[in-house]
């Protein structure tokens, strides 16, 4: 078994949850404090979950995950030790096979967060990818004061096309309406807020076409796996610039690094790429990692990668503990539970 820190359990009630990628810096105290508030026996373990350490959620009906992959293999192995509920510390659940989970009796639930800090994330995204911050700051860092290569655009002049108006693309909407850009939106599913607001909600097509930003915020699913790729890219506007804070896999990487290095792509912003399971959140530095698309993708001068964190909030850490513990609460006392999926 993986060493497994303070997975001893301490008892406060009859009901037990196994706590899988705790990290002992920021969750481990709020756990400790919502644990305690709402009488459940708590195992936490920094570890991703496996087969290794399954056998620390035997007694407990539920799980508390991150972004591990649980595919139908390994939920087998925790339905074995009694496990019929998985609730993950994010909103999106692609990580989790939901059908297999499904067909074991498995019960799988999310912690949606808050809006406002990936709205707020993807803003500053958009503003230092059309600002060329990327090669300010480096240029900075080496006392390179020169100004050749980095002129910016101003979002006045810009048309930005939101992909996904859930609550996080509505923010973002609401975020960019005071800086006189044209916007544009897209859903499967028109939002009355949306159409209220005056933004016109257009075809995939006319985003590709109109467009001059890009942001992503639609969930992962099977129709929209690599939405944006070689044939999209080229439809879209000589130098578009694209942003995604949503699912990496919504862009086929090797259209992206394609379109960048044609210039078909003026630069892009990334919260999140393709193959990143294993990677995040841990310190690779010392690491040879088999993931060729995102070294080539950092190592462009237009490209700003950061690693799927922009949720990372003091609210949206708590938001989750809590909520996903009362999920597992909701779902052992048999209430009706607003984050089952």
């Amino acid at each position: 078994m993986k060493s497994c820190a303070d997975c001893g359990a301490e008892e406060r009630g009859n009901m037990k949850v196994t706590v899988y990628n705790c990290r002992a810096f920021d969750e481990k105290a709020l756990f400790e404090k919502y644990g305690k508030e709402l009488g459940i026996e708590l195992v936490l373990c920094p570890d991703a979950p496996d087969e290794e350490n399954a056998s620390l959620a035997q007694g407990s009906q539920c799980i508390d995950i991150l972004t591990s992959r649980m595919p139908e293999e390994l939920l087998k192995v925790f339905s074995g030790y009694g496990v019929k509920y998985i609730t993950t510390r994010t909103i999106g659940y692609d990580h989790i096979d939901v059908k297999a989970a499904k067909r074991l009796g498995m019960t799988v639930a999310n912690a949606p967060y808050g809006p406002c800090g990936v709205a707020d994330y993807t803003v500053m995204l958009i503003l230092m990818t059309i600002r060329k911050m990327k090669r300010i700051m480096e240029r900075t860092n080496i006392q390179d004061y020169s100004l050749k290569g980095i002129q910016g655009k101003e979002l006045k002049d810009l048309t930005v096309g939101v992909i996904g108006t859930g609550r996080i693309g509505r923010m973002v909407l609401q975020n960019l309406s005071g800086f006189g850009c044209k916007l544009l939106a897209y859903d499967l599913y028109e939002n009355e807020e949306v159409k209220a607001s005056g933004v016109p909600y257009v075809t995939l097509e006319e985003i590709w076409s109109q467009a001059d930003v890009i942001t992503l915020h639609a969930p992962l699913t099977d129709d929209n796996f690599h939405m944006i790729n070689a044939e999209t890219v080229s439809k879209m506007k000589d130098g578009v610039m694209i942003v995604n804070t949503a699912r990496g896999a919504l862009i086929d990487s090797e259209a992206l690094i394609s379109g960048i290095e044609s210039g078909k792509i003026g630069g892009a912003g990334l919260d999140v790429v393709e193959n990143e399971f294993g990677l995040y959140y841990y310190d690779h530095k010392s690491d040879i990692l088999n993931n060729r698309e995102l070294a080539v993708l950092r190592g462009f001068p237009n490209v700003t990668v950061s690693h799927h964190m922009a949720f990372y909030t003091d609210d949206c850490v708590n938001t989750v503990v809590r909520d996903s513990l009362m999920g597992c609460k909701y779902f052992v006392e048999g209430k009706e539970n607003p984050w089952e999926v």
